[in-house]
């Protein structure tokens, strides 16, 4: 099974950002970190990050042409009014679960709408980094039950 890990603007700087928000794990350490899990669990994961909105929808629209089985995407400020990367995500018809580091519903008012998640199969929002391994056991109970 192969999962695309896509994260979005500013997830680079993890471990160096607002560490009462984020958590002091820097990116380097979520992707070892998930990678290993994704071992653990038989998936295959490719990681991307990128700041750029355009970026972020050329390689979600490539996830067709890789084979992929499904996405885990933290869409990071994009969630909240990006409909370029929800067209996106509605387009390739991929199951797709949003994560957030964050428990964006216990932040500022206008994180609390995202316009991806009406697209996604499932949204996981406030466990830190953890809540990538969390996206990724539910994306892959939820693809083998649909094969």
């Amino acid at each position: 099974m192969k999962i695309a890990i896509i994260n979005g603007p500013n997830i680079n700087l993890l471990g160096a950002r607002e560490k009462e928000i984020y958590g002091k794990v820097d990116y380097g350490g979520l992707v070892a970190s998930v990678s290993s899990y994704c071992d653990e669990a038989g998936v295959v994961a490719s990681f991307f990050q990128s700041n750029h909105e355009g970026e972020i929808i050329d390689f979600i629209h490539s996830c067709l042409e890789g084979d992929v089985d499904g996405v885990v995407i933290n869409p990071a400020a994009f969630t909240h009014y990006s409909y370029a990367i929800r067209d996106a995500i509605a387009a390739v018809a991929l199951p797709t679960v949003e994560v957030h580091i964050s428990n964006i519903y216990a932040r500022e008012v206008f994180r609390h709408q995202s316009v991806t998640a009406p697209v996604c199969v499932g949204v996981v929002s406030g466990f830190g980094v953890e809540g990538y391994k969390m996206a990724v056991m539910y994306l892959k109970n939820h693809i083998e039950k649909r094969k």
